[in-house]
């Protein structure tokens, strides 16, 4: 079997989505080596990996213009002789050529839409959706072979949205084996509440200020807050200035981003993770934490309810009030009682979402799309 993967970019800036798809395409070869892959992808200045291990494995970099155009990337596709096309997210000229290219050609089609129709979303640059969905979006969905969601919430959004496709639902996995086994040491003074991910409007970044302004000074006084990642200036400049206008410049720092063994550091020493996000299709870096046996607190615009039935974290309705009730409980446990929730965590990430997992499920979906025999039990069909 072939298969062409195509996303916009893979630079380490953008995000969860570039880090999923270059781990799913490893994790794919490490099940079955003898499978052809190729990533097709944008130039970019940093991009997370220029080669896969496997020489079976491609990623092609093609160089671009205004909007994403790029005549080499749609060169590439026409030319393609693989059996089967997946695309990575939405509004971006990349995915649309795949799935045009893929109509003309006849060649079956997967997009992954990451997100990027749940209604928080869609609220965000409307007026750019809209026409991007009038002119391309809508049809080169409405005739995928299948949509990928990541979790049953983002089965639900696609459903409402009224596409009759088969929707595969398969979350995305983790490298389980880049993260020690061995419990680690937490920082205790302070503790540590850590927040890494991209620094955006929609991470609920001021929610997470806010809830720690209302906390009393007794509470606080043996934590800290470190919010790490990248993001627009802007933005990033105007959360310090409403730290140094809340008195919090002492307990809560903004931190430039960290990849590798130094991420994996912050998430092993933080005592609590928080995302206090308004709406996230999976949200790789709370399974990135809870393998690190750090416990979670995130918002009901993720969907992990798997932190409460699985008791290794808090999954809470979106706000400042139910955020500062959160982490007065988070607080308030005891250095034991916060590792027997990261232990719990660790044991849910490496039973349901190991990479190695969600690889078999994608190769499941892949042979099911070009045979239409033994539908998954994930796949959706109406």
């Amino acid at each position: 079997m072939n298969f062409h993967h195509v996303i916009s970019t893979i630079d380490v800036s953008s995000g969860g989505p570039a880090r999923s798809v270059t781990h799913l395409i490893e994790a794919i070869h490490n099940t079955d080596s003898n499978i052809e892959i190729e990533l097709s992808t944008l130039k970019s200045d940093n991009p997370i990996a220029n080669h896969f291990k496997n020489n079976r494995g491609k990623i092609n970099l093609f160089r671009f213009g205004k909007l994403g155009y790029s005549k080499d990337l749609i060169l590439k596709l026409e030319k393609s002789s693989n059996k089967l096309f997946h695309g990575h997210s939405l509004w971006e000229l990349p995915v649309h050529y795949m799935s045009k290219i893929a109509r003309k050609k006849e060649i079956p089609y997967i997009i992954t839409v990451r997100g990027m129709l749940e209604p928080w979303s869609l609220t965000q640059a409307k007026f750019k959706k809209k026409l991007a969905l009038k002119l391309f979006q809508y049809k080169d969905l409405s005739k995928a072979t299948c949509i990928h969601a990541t979790a049953p919430m983002e089965v639900e959004s696609i459903r409402t949205l009224g596409f009759k496709n088969p929707i595969a639902m398969i979350p995305n996995g983790v490298n389980i084996d880049d993260f020690p086994e061995a419990e680690p040491k937490k920082k205790q003074q302070p503790k540590k509440i850590l927040f890494l991910s991209r620094i955006h409007i929609k991470k609920g970044i001021e929610n997470l200020i806010e809830a720690w302004k209302l906390i009393n000074e007794e509470e606080r006084k043996d934590w800290k807050i470190e919010i790490v990642g990248n993001g627009d200036e802007v933005y990033i400049q105007s959360l310090k200035d409403k730290i140094i206008s809340d008195n919090l410049i002492n307990q809560i720092e903004i931190m430039q981003p960290v990849f590798g063994d130094e991420k994996i550091k912050l998430f092993r020493e933080a005592s609590l993770f928080v995302l206090p996000t308004f709406s996230e299709n999976f949200g790789i870096v709370i399974a990135e934490a809870l393998v690190s046996y750090t416990p979670v607190i995130t918002t009901k615009g993720a969907p992990w309810q798997d932190l409460e039935t699985y008791n290794c974290g808090w999954w809470i309705n979106i706000g400042v009030d139910p955020l500062k009730l959160a982490l007065q409980d988070a607080m308030s446990k005891s250095s034991e009682e916060l590792m027997v929730l990261g232990r719990n965590g660790r044991e849910l990430i490496k039973n349901n979402y190991s990479m190695e997992s969600v690889a078999k499920k994608m190769l499941e979906l892949y042979n099911w799309v070009l045979t239409k025999e033994n539908k998954p039990k994930f796949v959706d069909v109406i």
